[in-house]
């Protein structure tokens, strides 16, 4: 039964005359739990009360828990949870960059969705990224009452506020200007302009549709596989990319938070939705095999030397051909370079694969392959009942070949990269 002791002040190494009162109970484990600083005997009582009142319920947090600080509880958690390397840097540079700042010292038991709430609004950030750091936060809390240190977590199900107020309202303006966005018409150009070993980087990207860290985890040996599957009395045969893979460029670190440096690191895909046998049309698979035999590497798109692209170094390449330059005289030890027209400014590989999904819905390609070929989970029960047949696969290739076919005659292009016919001859 719970009780309370006197606990009298010190002053200069003596005991004086005043008190406080201290709060004494019975812990699950049968040893005594303490609480000091009540003013009267009867609010030290009627808090131990309620302590064993909880414990006999199953609803008791030990509250040298729960004054647990979100910094000290989130360096638990993420040396607990084991993540992809990218999944992990993300989540440590949010907690760098913006969450600890504001909320490490704060005790566990103190954070109300109010407060979190109210500085959301003021980050300074994006509003998908501010999505990203409450819910990380959240995820914490979720995590720290799965280990005891709350009973219910105020962040769960919560809709975060978000700004409405001055140009808070007004869109933001897109990277591509132009109306309709991407056409396959850009994709060839600017596959044109950087070359074959780029070149067919950008093609398969714009007519296969793989993310940016797949592409660049594709090796030859899942580069130019064969599907075969039922169809009619025969059966449906194309070339297909296996993507299995990715290249993740992040910042590693220890298991305390602490920096190592950037790595570029195969890892596997994202989720189960990414991990996907892609439909080639005749032009890319074409393409790609005579890309496979030429090239030295077993990675299918890296740079001339073997290692995998970094943003950075692919950016400046891209970023000129899709922008434009002017034109650099030739002088002592510098070569002549062509002024480039823009092709489309803002154009980049993620727009690309947008270019992919935005002409399966063009051709009609049914949901389930569209979906499946994209890389995303379909959303609801369909997608457990309806699967790609052999017509949806014959239907969407043919349909990008005929794209890709018609864009050439649109640029005026019968080949690409100089080559004479888009029929290479066997090497004897």
């Amino acid at each position: 039964m719970a009780y309370a002791e006197k606990v009298y002040k010190v002053r200069n190494g003596k005991q004086t005359k005043q008190f406080t009162w201290r709060a004494c109970y019975k812990k699950p484990d049968g040893s005594k739990g303490t609480e000091p600083g009540f003013a009267t005997k009867n609010l030290a009582v009627e808090w131990g009360t309620e302590q064993e009142r909880l414990i006999k319920a199953g609803a008791w947090i030990d509250p040298a828990k729960r004054s647990t600080t979100f910094g000290e509880f989130s360096a638990t958690f993420m040396a607990s949870r084991r993540k992809r390397g990218r999944t992990t840097g993300t989540r440590w540079d949010n907690l760098d960059n913006h969450i600890l700042p504001r909320w490490k010292n704060d005790s566990l038991g103190t954070i109300s969705w109010f407060e979190v709430d109210t500085w959301q609004q003021t980050m300074t950030i994006d509003d998908v990224h501010r999505g990203h750091c409450v819910s990380l936060m959240s995820t914490i809390m979720t995590a720290a009452v799965d280990a005891g240190y709350l009973t219910v977590n105020p962040l769960f199900g919560r809709r975060r506020t978000k700004d409405t107020a001055g140009d808070a309202a007004k869109p933001r303006p897109p990277k591509i200007k132009r109306d309709g966005g991407v056409r396959p018409e850009d994709a060839i150009l600017l596959a044109e302009r950087l070359g074959p070993a780029r070149g067919i980087h950008i093609l398969t990207t714009a007519f296969a549709g793989p993310r940016w860290g797949e592409g660049l985890g594709l090796r030859k040996e899942n580069a130019l596989r064969w599907r075969r599957q039922p169809w009619g009395a025969g059966e449906f045969v194309c070339r297909i990319l296996r993507i299995v893979e990715e290249i993740a460029e992040y910042q590693e670190r220890d298991e305390h938070g602490k920096k190592l440096g950037y790595v570029l690191r195969r890892e596997p895909t994202k989720n189960d939705g990414s991990t996907r046998d892609v439909d080639l049309p005749p032009f890319l698979a074409r393409l790609l095999g005579w890309h496979v035999v030429d090239w030295p590497y077993e990675d299918v798109f890296c740079t001339d030397t073997g290692t995998s692209w970094r943003r950075g170094n692919w950016s400046r390449l891209l970023r000129p051909a899709c922008d434009g330059r002017d034109e650099r005289p030739k002088r002592h030890g510098v070569s002549y370079r062509a002024a480039w027209d823009p092709i489309l400014e803002g154009l980049d590989m993620q727009a690309l694969r947008a270019l992919h999904d935005t002409l399966q819905s063009e051709g009609k390609v049914a949901e389930p392959l569209a979906y499946e070929a994209a890389g995303h989970r379909r959303p609801g029960i369909k997608r457990h009942y309806q699967k790609p047949t052999a017509a949806m696969r014959a239907h969407r290739i043919e349909w990008l070949e005929s794209v890709f076919w018609e864009a050439m005659a649109n640029v005026g292009l019968r080949t690409l990269w100089g080559r004479v016919d888009l029929v290479k001859p066997v090497r004897s």
